[in-house]
């Protein structure tokens, strides 16, 4: 069974996230184990304290955790201080997931024998385009 292992914020939770997971598991085949790391309420914040969450780290915890598609779901901060923190054998990321420290850990995860998946995204459906319609 391989591990797959993807990051993200999954705030504003929608159709592109779920697609994403059943994709991911497409790609990969079954038997999956879907690990979703989500980065931190908190520590967005404290990074961009103009940002607008819709939904708690909690909230957004438990939303993920009921998804048939995800087996396990972890907290993160910061995809490069993640490195060496879980136990994968694939990277799944989205095609606007470059920067460096999503290259970095990338890099590490290519270095360390780990497979990388890069999947696409739903077209016409973003958590930028739900804040825009919601304003």
């Amino acid at each position: 069974m391989k591990k797959v292992l993807t990051f993200g914020v999954f705030d504003y939770y929608h159709l592109g996230h779920l697609r994403l997971f059943k994709n991911i598991r497409k790609a990969v085949g079954e038997p999956c184990f879907l690990i979703v790391a989500m980065q931190d309420g908190d520590f967005i914040l404290s990074q961009k304290p103009d940002a607008e969450i819709m939904y708690s780290t909690a909230e957004r915890m438990e939303m993920l955790s009921s998804v048939k598609e995800i087996d396990q779901v972890v907290i993160y901060t910061l995809v490069d201080e993640f490195i060496g923190k879980a136990d994968f054998d694939v990277f799944a990321r989205g095609p606007d997931q470059t920067s460096p420290r999503f290259m970095k850990f990338e890099k590490w995860a290519v270095d360390n024998g780990k497979e990388v998946l890069v999947i696409p995204r739903t077209e016409g459906i973003s958590s930028t385009l739900i804040k825009k319609d919601l304003k």
